[in-house]
Protein backbone atom coordinates (compact mmCIF):
# COMPACT_ATOMS: atom_id res chain seq x y z
CA UNK A 1 0.00 0.00 0.00
CA UNK A 2 1.41 3.38 -1.04
CA UNK A 3 1.64 6.25 1.41
CA UNK A 4 0.03 9.47 0.24
CA UNK A 5 2.11 12.65 0.34
CA UNK A 6 -0.44 14.13 2.76
CA UNK A 7 0.26 11.33 5.25
CA UNK A 8 4.00 11.94 5.32
CA UNK A 9 5.32 14.12 8.12
CA UNK A 10 6.05 17.66 6.98
CA UNK A 11 9.71 18.57 6.93
CA UNK A 12 10.39 21.53 9.18
CA UNK A 13 12.01 24.44 7.38
CA UNK A 14 15.34 25.33 8.93
CA UNK A 15 17.75 27.97 7.79
CA UNK A 16 21.38 28.44 8.64
CA UNK A 17 22.92 31.87 8.16
CA UNK A 18 25.36 31.74 5.25
CA UNK A 19 23.86 28.51 3.92
CA UNK A 20 24.39 27.68 0.22
CA UNK A 21 21.15 28.65 -1.50
CA UNK A 22 21.91 27.21 -4.94
CA UNK A 23 20.02 23.96 -4.25
CA UNK A 24 16.82 25.72 -3.14
CA UNK A 25 13.87 26.36 -5.44
CA UNK A 26 12.28 29.78 -5.83
CA UNK A 27 9.39 28.58 -3.64
CA UNK A 28 11.76 27.35 -0.93
CA UNK A 29 13.59 30.67 -0.94
CA UNK A 30 10.24 32.46 -0.59
CA UNK A 31 9.35 30.24 2.38
CA UNK A 32 12.69 31.07 4.01
CA UNK A 33 12.11 34.79 3.48
CA UNK A 34 8.69 34.56 5.15
CA UNK A 35 10.10 32.53 8.03
CA UNK A 36 13.02 34.89 8.60
CA UNK A 37 10.83 38.00 8.28
CA UNK A 38 8.59 36.58 11.00
CA UNK A 39 11.61 35.83 13.16
CA UNK A 40 12.93 39.38 12.71
CA UNK A 41 9.59 40.77 13.85
CA UNK A 42 9.59 38.45 16.88
CA UNK A 43 13.10 39.61 17.78
CA UNK A 44 12.13 43.26 17.43
CA UNK A 45 9.15 42.78 19.76
CA UNK A 46 11.38 41.04 22.32
CA UNK A 47 13.90 43.87 22.05
CA UNK A 48 11.17 46.47 22.61
CA UNK A 49 9.94 44.66 25.73
CA UNK A 50 13.47 44.30 27.10
CA UNK A 51 14.21 47.98 26.53
CA UNK A 52 10.99 48.98 28.29
CA UNK A 53 11.87 46.79 31.28
CA UNK A 54 15.42 48.14 31.40
CA UNK A 55 14.25 51.75 31.09
CA UNK A 56 11.63 51.28 33.84
CA UNK A 57 14.26 49.82 36.17
CA UNK A 58 16.70 52.56 35.32
CA UNK A 59 14.10 55.26 36.05
CA UNK A 60 13.11 53.58 39.31
CA UNK A 61 16.64 53.49 40.64
CA UNK A 62 17.45 57.05 39.46
CA UNK A 63 14.76 58.55 41.71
Amino acid sequence: MAIDDDDKPKRKIAHEIGQDLSALSVEEIGERILMLTGEIERLRMAETKKRATRDAASNFFKS
